[in-house]
């Protein structure tokens, strides 16, 4: 479904939870580009510096709730006075490390915040489609070399990635209990839910990250400090991954196709999962000058070593298609950190000119991914 050209969004309330995260803010400035209105709740934004105040997202949607996902009154209240044809779900705990850091918290906002969220849309006890976004973390890794598959089974080892699986399988719970797929003409409710892979992209501060490291070190002309060098990961941009995503909410909101409230996988080609220190070394390239050191340590907190998408549900049955290999992903993520320190007022523009590019690709039908992403 090619929903930059059906206007699938168009007049369309979006009530966008975490909308001041990293991808949250790059989603609420596309869904206002494609003519939705936007209502955002999240708490503030997670770092000084970030994507949503530097791109002014703010002046770009309708309402700017500031509070906690799960504020059961203050959730509900905004949810029902936004009135959503379509409810987008990204806020969360977002760090594999920090999970280790904060478990108990991580596990709240990722599994009760959800819950919150399901909840407020049962009370509105009106139709919608509702997305909610977990992770590719959710499935129980077991090393294997080829893609986790939607039917796999859920859970992780770290208390990240047992959050998100939990979040999946209280989000199934609901769609059985509330909303079962056999009777949405009479609930309304198209429940689905989002696994997107390893997610890069300009405007990114995240802490622990491997791409905000990145430029940080190469910005002050310091080397580039991984932990992990031979760790396999999907990497996708964060386009191509909000792509998915609204392929999806699209499919959700023009029917009541059961096969539609489900789980999906979002992620790369196969092929573009690359070892972190070969994307090191493309972003240096990219860059033009800089250097990286290892940095891991036999006592650092354990990581999947790989982790694999298979995205061909999301391919067969949405039309969808990843535009941008890993290496176009980790080049247009170059462009907008250097275009963020030569001009930053002028990155509202950049942001929605490398959004326009996505669309072109998504247009065009361009996909040099078909085999084993090429560097550029």
């Amino acid at each position: 479904m090619d929903f930059a050209n059906t206007r699938a969004f168009e007049g369309k309330r979006v009530f966008l939870t975490g909308h001041t995260g990293f991808k949250g803010s790059w989603l609420a400035l596309w869904l206002h580009s494609l003519g939705a209105e936007v209502t955002g709740y999240s708490l503030d934004p997670p770092t000084e510096t970030n994507h949503f105040t530097v791109a002014g997202i703010e002046s770009v949607i309708q309402r700017h709730h500031v509070a906690d996902i799960r504020d059961e009154e203050t959730l509900n209240a905004a949810m029902q006075e936004a009135n959503p044809d379509l409810v987008m779900h990204l806020a969360a705990q977002t760090v594999v490390r920090t999970g280790y850091e904060i478990p108990r918290e991580t596990f709240d906002v990722n599994v009760m915040g959800t819950i919150g969220v399901l909840d407020a849309i049962r009370a509105m006890r009106k139709p919608c489609a509702a997305l909610m976004v977990t992770s590719d973390k959710c499935y129980e890794n077991v090393e294997q070399v080829w893609g986790y598959r939607e039917e796999d089974a859920l859970g992780e080892h770290d208390p990240y990635g047992g959050s998100k699986g939990a979040a999946e399988i209280a989000i199934r719970s609901y769609r059985h209990s509330f909303f079962p797929i056999d009777q949405i003409e009479n609930h309304g409710v198209r429940l689905a839910s989002a696994r997107a892979g390893n997610v890069i992209g300009g405007g990114d501060w995240t802490r622990h990250a491997l791409i905000v490291d990145a430029f940080k070190a190469l910005a002050t002309e310091k080397a580039i400090e991984i932990r992990s060098p031979q760790a396999l990961r999907p990497w996708q941009h964060v386009l191509q991954c909000l792509s998915g995503y609204l392929t999806l909410a699209a499919k959700l909101l023009d029917s009541n196709d059961p096969d539609a409230c489900s789980g999906w996988n979002i992620g790369p080609m196969p092929g573009n999962e690359l070892p972190v220190q070969e994307v090191v070394q493309h972003f240096i390239k990219c860059w033009g000058s800089g250097e990286f050191i290892d940095a891991s340590d036999p006592n650092q907190l354990p990581e999947a070593n790989i982790l694999r998408l298979c995205i061909d549900k999301a391919i067969w049955k949405l039309n969808w298609r990843p535009c941008w290999s890993t290496y176009q992903s980790i080049a247009k993520t170059v462009d907008w950190y250097q275009a963020f320190l030569e001009a930053p007022g002028d990155i509202r523009d950049v942001s929605l000119s490398q959004i326009r590019d996505y669309e072109y690709a998504l247009n065009a039908g361009k996909n040099d991914q078909t085999t084993v992403a090429t560097p550029v």
